[in-house]
């Protein structure tokens, strides 16, 4: 999760859409806009080296380009790919 916060931050689309479940996968992305400021995670479930799925709770605090502050609440659902977690959903709160 953090990863991909970070690819956020530094808009590396390739870098998200690679960690992206192909099922789910978008064919680009608009990362334009939009300044990170945090991230905050509140809760995860499973994730461990032994699950196939898992899911990370989180707050990310955010500027729009019309200065405004804002957050994204999500619950971001993980698969395990081999030894690496794909991103499959999220439900936004």
């Amino acid at each position: 999760m953090r990863s991909r916060y970070t690819a956020y931050v530094r808009r590396d689309e390739p870098y998200l859409l690679r960690t992206w479940d192909p099922k789910t996968r978008p064919s680009s992305l608009d990362l334009g806009g939009m300044v990170w400021l945090g991230l905050e995670i509140l809760d995860t479930t499973a994730g461990a080296a032994t699950d196939a799925a898992g899911t990370v709770t989180f707050v990310a605090h955010h500027c729009a380009d019309n200065g405004v502050i804002g957050e994204l609440r999500e619950t971001s659902r993980f698969v395990r790919e081999g030894d690496t977690w794909q991103y499959v959903d999220g439900i936004r709160e």
